[in-house]
C-alpha cells in the first residue's frame, strides 16, 4: 500500500486552494495507511485457536501427553503469531466494526489537532482518509453543518469509499475535493481572502 507522493500531494493542495478561493470553508485533508497497528487482535486469535485446536485433537485422538500438549499449544501461537503479523493477513482478522470504529476515532481526533474547531465562523471541513480500512470521513464544523445537511456528504463519501478500494487514492481526493467545494461555494460562499490553515495533505506515519 502506498500513499501518495510528492506530486500527487501537491495535486490535492492545489485542488484545495481552487476551491478555498470561492468559500470561507476551511478545508484539512489528511491520509493514513493504517488508523491502528491492531497488534491485540491476532494475538486474541492466536491465543485462541493455540487452546482449542490441539485440545480438539488430543480429546479425539488422546495420545498427547501433558507435556507435549502445551508444547503443542506454545508452537501454535508462535507460529500463528508470527503469521497474523502479515499485513494482508491481520486486516482481514480485524472485525469491520472494530476497524471502522478506529478510523472514526482517529478522524475526530485529526479535526481537533488540526485546529479545524478554531476557524473564524466555525467553517472548518475535514476529509480523513485511512486506506487498511478503506475507511473516509468527512467531519464539518457547526458553520457549515448549519446550513448543509449531512446527507449531502453521504454520496461523496460512498464514492470516495469506491475509489479507495479501487487503489485510486489521488482520484478519490480530486474528485471529494471538487465536489465538496461545489456545495461549499454556494452555502459558504467567500467574503474575502483568507487561509487559515494549511493547504497541504497531512499524511499520517
Amino acid at each position: 500500500m502506498t500513499l501518495l507522493n510528492k506530486q500527487e500531494q501537491e495535486q490535492v493542495a492545489a485542488a484545495i486552494s481552487a476551491v478555498e478561493r470561492e468559500t470561507d470553508a476551511e478545508m484539512v485533508t489528511v491520509l493514513t495507511a493504517k488508523a491502528d497497528n491492531y497488534a491485540y487482535i491476532p494475538l486474541l486469535w492466536a491465543g485462541l485457536i493455540a487452546l482449542i485446536i490441539p485440545g480438539v485433537i488430543n480429546y479425539f485422538a488422546a495420545w498427547l501427553t501433558v507435556d507435549t500438549l502445551l508444547l503443542s499449544q506454545w508452537a501454535v501461537f508462535i507460529v500463528l503469531s508470527l503469521l497474523f503479523r502479515i499485513p494482508a493477513i491481520n486486516m482481514r482478522l480485524v472485525p469491520r466494526s472494530v476497524r471502522y470504529w478506529r478510523a472514526s476515532n482517529l478522524a475526530r481526533r485529526q479535526f481537533l489537532e488540526q485546529n479545524l474547531h478554531h476557524t473564524a465562523g466555525q467553517t472548518g471541513m475535514l476529509i480523513f482518509v485511512s486506506e487498511a480500512e478503506r475507511y473516509v470521513e468527512i467531519l464539518v464544523d457547526q458553520g457549515i453543518s448549519s446550513k448543509i445537511n449531512n446527507d449531502v456528504w453521504a454520496d461523496i463519501i460512498s464514492t470516495f469509499t469506491k475509489q479507495v478500494k479501487q487503489g485510486k487514492t489521488l482520484e478519490g481526493f480530486l474528485t471529494c475535493i471538487e465536489a465538496c467545494g461545489a456545495h461549499l461555494k454556494t452555502t459558504v460562499p467567500a467574503t474575502g481572502a483568507k487561509n487559515e490553515l494549511p493547504n497541504h495533505l497531512v499524511i499520517l506515519s
